[in-house]
C-alpha cells in the first residue's frame, strides 16, 4: 500500500459520479463504509480492494453494534487520507493537521446529522436501544433494499465528503 496525496478533484460532475460509485459499490455487497471509502480510494493511490479491506469492519455502525453509521466512519477514512494525521501531535505540522482533519471530520457529519437527524445507525433505522448486536449480516435482497435507508445514506455521505474534497482542491489550486 503506497498512500499518495490527493488527486485534486476538478469539478461537481466529478463528485456526482464517485456518489453513484458509492451507491453501486453498497448495491455489489460492500458495507456502508466500505462503498464510501471505495468510491474514493483511487484519489489517494488505493486499490479497491485495500480500501475495502481498510473500512470492512466499520460497516453495520462499526462491526454490526450499530453505533456510529458505516458511512459516516467513510466519510471519516476519507478524510484521514485528505488531511493525514502521521505526524504526532508535538510536531507543528502533526498540531496543525490533527486540527484541520477534525474539523473536516466533525463538519462531514454535522452536515450528515442536518440531514438525518443522528449519525448513529441504529437511530437511522429506527432500531430500539436494546436490541442486541447481531454478526451475521442480512441478506442483500430487493426487499433489503426497499426497507433499508443505507443506500441513500451511502449516496449522501459520498457526497458530502466528495464536496469538501472539492473545496479543498479548489484551496490548493488557488494557492
Amino acid at each position: 500500500m503506497n498512500i499518495q496525496p490527493m488527486k485534486p478533484l476538478t469539478d461537481i460532475t466529478e463528485v456526482e459520479k464517485r456518489t453513484a460509485e458509492a451507491e453501486r459499490i453498497f448495491k455489489e455487497g460492500y458495507t456502508c463504509s466500505q462503498a464510501v471509502y471505495m468510491a474514493y480510494a483511487d484519489l489517494f493511490g488505493l486499490t479497491a480492494d485495500e480500501a475495502a479491506r481498510i473500512a470492512g469492519s466499520l460497516g453495520g455502525g462499526v462491526g454490526r453494534m450499530r453505533e456510529v453509521c458505516g458511512a459516516v466512519t467513510g466519510m471519516s477514512l476519507v478524510c484521514s487520507l485528505a488531511i493525514p494525521m502521521y505526524l504526532p501531535e508535538s510536531t507543528p505540522e502533526g498540531k496543525a493537521n490533527k486540527k484541520k482533519n477534525y474539523e473536516m471530520v466533525q463538519a462531514c457529519a454535522a452536515d450528515f446529522k442536518a440531514e438525518n437527524g443522528s449519525i448513529v445507525c441504529r437511530e437511522l433505522l429506527g432500531l430500539s436501544p436494546m436490541t442486541p448486536p447481531q454478526p451475521t449480516p442480512e441478506a442483500r435482497t430487493e426487499q433489503y433494499y426497499k426497507k433499508r435507508p443505507c443506500g441513500e445514506l451511502v449516496k449522501m455521505a459520498a457526497e458530502i465528503v466528495g464536496r469538501r474534497l472539492l473545496m479543498l482542491s479548489q484551496e490548493e489550486s488557488a494557492k
